[in-house]
């Protein structure tokens, strides 16, 4: 378009102050960027540099002008190195991190997928429960369960988690099904890593303090537990659905169970998504949705 000839030139000039080096820049000779610059100042009619045989400073329209143009070239750059991305082939090497249990059963196999369908793509996966800095330990991608607490990521949601409590059919004969918050206190419960349980009380989330016959720091412990008849636990629908669908685990209080929590890939912000980032969000959206 006629309308931005010679603004590349003129940029290029003004944030190196000289011609020769602005040409280097972008590739053409010092009398094509001169001639472009000429006819920028033509067309608006107005002189935007003042040229000395040492230096070459932008007037007060130019610095105006320049002000206005570098952030409108810099979102160009932007959109053509998405395009180029879309179209590129993902390559090179993929650092992402994810929780242990979850990304074991339902994260690894996704990955493993992709892993196959693309050779030239070298992904380290590190399945971790402590929360891990992506920018600082050198991570593209991780993938966070629930409300997430750090806002200078940017995130997608994959998918959602429910929460369940469940017991044994043996222990809820044993013991009876409780059918409110304060009828736990009777009973045995299995705890995980929090002293509280999730609840949802006349719509409104609430955390409760539950007193611990057992406790351990694993989910997989904590159903195995459960399906023994050692107590009433609450987990993720992951760890319980399997059980609660072959009848192992029975659900209890499920008119007290949560609203559903978010699944989230997240990931340090930047103009645009790299092509193996972004084929590693899409296929997990893909299979978990």
């Amino acid at each position: 378009m006629a309308n931005w000839e010679g603004i590349n030139e003129f940029v290029a000039v003004a944030e190196l102050q000289s011609f020769s080096a602005a040409a280097k820049r972008l590739g053409l000779s010092t009398a094509q960027v001169s001639r472009q610059v000429v006819k920028l100042e033509n067309r608006l009619g107005s002189k935007l540099l003042n040229r000395t045989t040492r230096v070459v400073a932008l007037t007060d329209t130019g610095e105006t002008f320049y002000r206005h143009c570098q952030p409108i070239l810099e979102e160009l750059n932007a959109a053509e190195r998405v395009i180029t991305d879309l179209q590129a082939k993902p390559t090179g090497k993929l650092m992402m991190t994810a929780p242990v249990t979850y990304g074991e059963r339902i994260i690894a196999p996704v990955i493993n997928d992709i892993a196959k369908a693309h050779p030239d793509l070298e992904i380290h996966l590190h399945l971790t429960n402590q929360l891990v800095d992506l920018i600082h330990d050198g991570y593209d991608l991780a993938i966070r369960l629930g409300t997430l607490e750090d806002s200078s990521y940017i995130a997608r949601r994959l998918s959602s988690r429910a929460w369940h409590m469940a017991a044994s059919p043996d222990y809820l004969a044993r013991f009876g099904t409780p059918h409110s918050i304060s009828e736990l206190a009777k009973h045995q419960c299995i705890l995980g890593t929090s002293d509280s349980w999730k609840f949802s009380r006349q719509g409104k989330p609430e955390l409760v303090r539950v007193k611990a016959r057992m406790r351990c720091n694993s989910g997989v412990a904590v159903i195995d537990a459960a399906l023994k008849g050692l107590g009433i636990a609450q987990l993720p629908d992951y760890y319980v659905n399997p059980y609660l669908d072959s009848g192992e685990l029975v659900e209890v209080m499920p008119g007290y169970q949560i609203a559903d929590e978010g699944i989230w890939a997240i990931y340090p912000s930047t103009r645009h998504l790299s092509p193996k980032v972004r084929l590693v969000i899409d296929a997990l959206v893909d299979a978990l949705q």
